[in-house]
């Protein structure tokens, strides 16, 4: 009976997790997975491993820092169709060239629950990382070199999430490629801390709901943030430095929460909305860009409180017939072009602040204008506009702008320019 017992329990208790060493060479990965169990741990002995993988149960295929596996330039390096897999410091090359496969060095499937892709090195991939349907996905602390064979927009994206909600992707640094980070249809998502450089768009957004792009840096890229028709994203303490275009651009996105982020020395807008409702601005630094901020098509109700805008050659693109309000409870934003009193020592202006008038909205459909900027009629209109405020067309206006700017914890990540 007592040997009945001690059967019993041994065949009902859980079997321990093993570790394999994979030795280096030809399909000997492939071998060793063929004879693990759920739950066990493949160690990659140093060297090259020519082979694509298929991981479509539980294990863990660590190389130890010191593994690469090369998929020869042809399709997906490695594909992850089972749950609860975990690769980690591995270096991953070799990938296929076909964008309609989407061929990656590493691919998260709809049935890859919970994978977890950590501490990993993938170069010369089409695409770096593809989570491709996978719930709850986890990726962390890789490096990720693109493709530069080829112009820009015909290269593959550093991750790409599509329909993946629950991902987190944290602490990766993405160069070269197409978009750092490009998310489709996928909502509940969280990009944080990641660092984008020599990038089209670090991260460009679509039909993304309810996620959260925070702590990132943007650095020499086209674009820094792109978030098109999306609702309820929080984008929150990102640098975007030496951006070509644009540092924050938000394209039919609304209700979101754009704060303290620090944009600098962007060629073209530090932010641009286009069609974009109820969102809030504040606490952002704006500094060094051709346009601090530029509204176009009907872009309403966003709240503007609480942001710095410093130097940037024009501080407001806002085309409007009626008065739009910056300030609220008697603060509003700072303007470094504003020679502004402020007798009380309340920290506030004592006269409202207007960054633009007629000549500007002149200027603006008639860019042949310019020639003319610096003729007497033109000084005369501005001056009287400047004399009498009620001469002024309408556009923004700040009526407690702030004396001091306020820099935001996102401007110490990136302690000197580039």
């Amino acid at each position: 009976m007592r040997w009945l017992l001690l059967l019993i329990a041994l065949f009902c208790s859980p079997a321990v997790a093993a570790d394999w060493d994979v030795p280096n060479r030809a399909g000997a990965i492939a071998e060793t997975l063929a004879q693990a169990a759920d739950g066990d741990t493949l160690r990659l002995a140093p060297g090259i491993y020519s082979e694509t993988l298929t991981l479509d149960r539980p294990v863990t295929l660590d190389g130890q820092g010191h593994a690469e596996i090369n998929g020869g330039d042809a399709g997906t390096v490695i594909t992850v169709t089972g749950a609860d897999v975990a690769i980690s410091g591995i270096t991953v090359s070799g990938s296929g060239s076909d964008h309609e496969t989407i061929d990656s060095g590493i691919k998260l499937t709809k049935t890859a629950t919970a994978p977890i892709v950590t501490g990993n090195t993938l170069i010369g991939n089409l695409y770096g990382i593809d989570i491709h349907g996978a719930r709850n996905a986890l990726v962390a602390g890789n490096h990720i070199e693109g493709r530069q064979d080829h112009k820009m927009n015909a290269r593959g994206n550093g991750i790409y999430v599509w329909n993946a909600p629950g991902t987190i992707v944290e602490d990766n640094t993405v160069r070269w490629g197409r978009d750092g980070i490009f998310v489709n249809s996928s909502k509940k998502n969280i990009f944080r801390n990641n660092t984008f450089r020599d990038l089209r768009f670090a991260v460009h957004y679509m039909y993304a709901d309810n996620s959260e792009v925070s702590g990132n840096v943007s650095i020499g890229n086209h674009l820094g943030y792109a978030m098109m028709f999306s609702t309820r994203v929080r984008i929150t303490d990102n640098v975007s430095l030496n951006d070509r275009d644009h540092g924050v651009m938000l394209n039919y996105a609304n209700k979101s929460v754009i704060t303290g982020n620090y944009v600098k020395n962007t060629s073209g807008k530090c932010t641009f909305l286009y069609n974009s409702h109820k969102n809030d601005f504040s606490g952002n630094w704006f500094e060094g860009c051709g346009i601090g901020i530029h509204f176009t098509a009907g872009s309403d109700n966003n709240r503007m409180v609480g942001n710095s805008f410093v130097r940037n050659r024009t501080q407001v693109k806002y085309v409007s017939t009626k008065w739009v309000e910056w300030s609220e409870n008697g603060r509003g934003n700072y303007w470094s072009d504003f020679a502004a009193f402020d007798v009380d020592g309340n920290g506030i202006a004592d006269a409202p602040y207007r960054p633009n008038d007629s000549m500007d909205h002149v200027l603006w459909t008639q860019p042949a204008a310019k020639l003319l900027l610096g003729s007497p009629a033109v000084q005369l209109v501005r001056w009287s506009q400047s004399t009498f405020p009620a001469l002024l067309p309408g556009g923004v206006m700040d009526s407690n702008a702030l004396m001091a700017p306020v820099r935001p914890a996102a401007s110490k990540k990136v302690l000197q320019d580039g």
